[in-house]
């Protein structure tokens, strides 16, 4: 990589940090360009370094779902799911394009997606209320990203697994404990901490 990748890495990296004390802060305008700012400049980075459009458009998907999230409200819960439905989708084609295929290990890692789609998913998509159709189709969406990681392998695969986990967490957050469990204290950095650097191995991952 050269120093202009690293330096914009880093500079992904800092707000990234800075964002974890916002993290269950009220809503804010700095918040909001805190939070969108890593994804935006792995986006870039994706982008100059001539990584595949998908990959570029997912990243940049991505920090638009992370504007959305910033903010509260049901409206922007589901502009933030839509735009990570469509990162999701942007992920699954390129995994799906640029993957070695099924073999003995990608096949054990789509049995485990499948599984915990079902188990977790289906727990998540019972305790939805109204909202459990967008997010049976957001569930859809990332065991598929999921198994197209499986045919990618390496570092994409460990990064798509620890995205997997922060929105499962996030889904935790949002549909099965309430407002005012301790836990949460602890499960707004772990979303983020798990999502900057699962989206940080899929960037690294095509970058290797």
């Amino acid at each position: 990589m050269s120093v202009m990748v690293d330096m914009m890495a880093v500079a992904a990296a800092v707000p990234a940090a800075v964002y974890l004390p916002y993290a269950r802060q009220s809503p804010s305008l700095l918040r909001t360009v805190i939070k969108t700012l890593p994804l935006s400049i792995f986006a870039i980075i994706a982008f100059v370094t001539g990584a595949p459009g998908l990959l570029v458009a997912a990243l940049a998907l991505s920090a638009l779902g992370d504007a959305c999230l910033a903010q509260e409200g049901e409206i922007s819960f589901l502009a933030g799911l839509a735009s990570f439905l469509l990162a999701h989708i942007a992920y699954a084609l390129v995994f799906f394009t640029h993957g070695a295929g099924w073999g003995a290990v990608s096949m054990l890692v789509l049995a485990a997606v499948v599984i915990f789609s079902l188990a977790y998913g289906g727990y998540l998509v019972g305790n939805a209320a109204q909202l459990a159709v967008p997010v049976s189709i957001y569930v859809l969406a990332i065991a598929v990203m999921g198994f197209g990681a499986a045919t990618m392998g390496g570092l994409v695969l460990l990064g798509a697994a620890l995205f997997m986990a922060s929105d499962a967490i996030l889904g935790a957050e949002k549909f099965l404990l309430p407002d005012d469990h301790g836990i949460l204290k602890a499960t707004a950095p772990a979303v983020w901490i798990l999502y900057f650097a699962g989206q940080a191995m899929i960037l690294y991952g095509f970058m290797a």
